[in-house]
């Protein structure tokens, strides 16, 4: 073969190569998992991530999988972050490393406008400290989608509600010393239990209650099954779900899949953020009207609240989170 032949065969494999290359990039297909119910806005904000990507015409499909398709809030980070699942919209338990403890930190946020500000602003401390950590095991941050105050969802008044005296209920709480502290110390037995077994927990009566939901998802998940019929308002605990990727995934695609993708899940942050914060007494109101009964503190109440636990409950959290996480964040929180 002549020297001209050789060249013209190397170049042609080195474009076929090429070509290849990018053909593998153009046809990427992501899976998307959340654990939103089907009809819940946050699905249909996956939705949205889903349908902007496809409008921005850069070869990347996403699949939805909502509902806990695909695994439980507290097993999808792991499995994101072996590469199993590429993109999630969950909360982020801190089973696989206690510092994310800090995620569930009581009264940190005091409103809409704290939430925005330190929650969803992704140059925030609080994002900073996620992602330092996060990003240790192959997991990007992408978005954060703060959904209003977890309250508490019981199938009765509680005795003492606004004080700090025994409440005679036992209720869930989810995957966290911090927040079993809390409950405690407001006078609640607490039993740690995993999202998906809470729904047929309180209706079997095995707990009086859970500490897990917004309004919105209260109304969406249990008074539309008629199930509980208190929600107390604490106001200590944002709901949060936060966009994540596998950075196994995101090595894959090219610049401009991965802006798209950036593109897509800050807008649907943005639209769920309005959507909740428009919505907050919406949905409250659909409380009332199926008969559930709201109990809110008043402010000197609040503030007596937030008060105690930052006392009881901050110190307490150097053991898992660290004492610099939290110097950290009350430092972020007091300029």
């Amino acid at each position: 073969m002549s020297l001209n032949k050789i060249k013209n065969v190397m170049i042609a494999g080195a474009i076929g190569a090429v070509m290849s290359t990018a053909a593998a990039a153009d046809d990427m297909k992501l899976r998307f998992a959340g654990v939103f119910p089907i009809d819940h806005q946050g699905t249909k904000m996956m939705e949205q991530v889903a349908a902007d990507v496809a409008a921005a015409n850069v070869g990347l499909t996403i699949e939805v999988f909502p509902a806990n398709q695909l695994g439980s809030g507290e097993a999808l980070f792991e499995d994101v972050a072996r590469g199993n699942i590429d993109l999630a919209a969950a909360f982020i338990y801190a089973d696989t490393d206690p510092r994310l403890e800090f995620l569930s930190m009581p009264f940190l946020v005091s409103g809409w406008d704290d939430m925005n500000n330190i929650m969803r602003n992704m140059d925030s401390e609080y994002n900073k400290i996620l992602q330092e950590i996060t990003g240790e095991y192959g997991v990007k941050i992408m978005a954060q989608n703060p959904e209003g105050f977890v309250g508490i969802v019981a199938t009765q008044e509680p005795t003492n509600w606004n004080t700090f005296e025994d409440k005679g209920m036992n209720i869930r709480v989810w995957s966290s010393s911090v927040v079993k502290s809390m409950v405690e110390e407001l006078g609640f037995q607490a039993t740690t239990m995993a999202w998906g077994d809470i729904f047929p927990a309180i209706q079997s009566g095995i707990v009086d209650g859970a500490i897990c939901c917004t309004k919105t998802a209260t109304y969406s998940i249990f008074a539309k099954s008629d199930v509980g019929t208190h929600f107390v308002e604490y106001n200590s605990i944002s709901e949060l779900t936060t966009f994540y990727a596998s950075q196994r995934t995101l090595d894959k695609l090219n610049d401009e899949q991965r802006n798209a993708l950036q593109a897509a899940m800050s807008k649907a942050s943005d639209d769920f953020f309005a959507y909740n914060r428009e919505n907050d007494e919406v949905f409250g109101q659909k409380l009332l009207d199926k008969g559930y009964t709201i109990l809110s503190l008043s402010a000197e109440e609040q503030a007596a609240m937030a008060a105690h636990v930052q006392e009881k409950v901050w110190p307490s959290m150097a053991k898992n989170v660290g004492q610099d996480i939290i110097d950290r964040l009350l430092a972020a929180k007091n300029n």
